[in-house]
């Protein structure tokens, strides 16, 4: 849930209305492989329910859970990814094309300015993470938010709530 509340903390309810108007919801069985190591990616993913894995040849290196982002990096820098990321049970995903979202981004500034800031906090602390934990220092330290995105985390969660009942609208979907 942890890139989510990054995100909608960022963004506003206008935002969050908007985001939900250009993509949709959809069902991916287990199984399914949204992402392929090395293969360019057109969607960005936001999990609703369910569970992915992200691997990386035989090792994996991540389980996911609702609330987590996918594909962010490679919309970020257009480089294909650097692992594979498949449904590990029946999962439940919002999916925007990359084309899509790049079009919203450039026509509405403001959400594009929030967003992009939303996406760097969220690598920004994965990259703390990573760090603290190759030097050894404190797990439980280095997994604390910061003050700014703790600020909004109430808010974060009640609007990644309100887009999830937004994509139920059949307009939305693809079940």
């Amino acid at each position: 849930m942890r890139k989510v509340l990054f995100i909608f903390g960022q963004l506003t309810d206008a935002d969050v209305t908007r985001l939900a108007s250009i993509g949709r919801r959809e069902r991916s069985p287990k199984g399914t492989v949204l992402i392929k190591e090395g293969v360019p990616v057109e969607t960005l993913y936001i999990l609703l329910d369910g569970e992915l894995v992200v691997t990386q040849g035989n090792r994996t290196l991540a389980r996911l859970s609702a609330g987590e982002v996918v594909g962010e990096m490679s919309f970020i820098d257009a480089r294909p990814p650097s692992a594979t990321v498949s449904a590990s049970t029946d999962a439940v995903l919002y999916s925007v094309t990359k084309r899509t979202l790049q079009r919203e981004l450039e026509e509405n500034v403001a959400l594009a300015a929030r967003f992009y800031k939303a996406i760097a906090t969220f690598l920004s602390d994965r990259i703390r993470k990573a760090t603290a934990t190759a030097s050894g220092l404190d797990a439980n330290a280095a997994d604390e938010l910061d003050d700014s995105v703790l600020d909004s985390v109430d808010r974060a969660g009640v609007r990644f709530d309100d887009f999830g009942k937004q994509l139920l609208d059949t307009r939305h979907s693809r079940v």
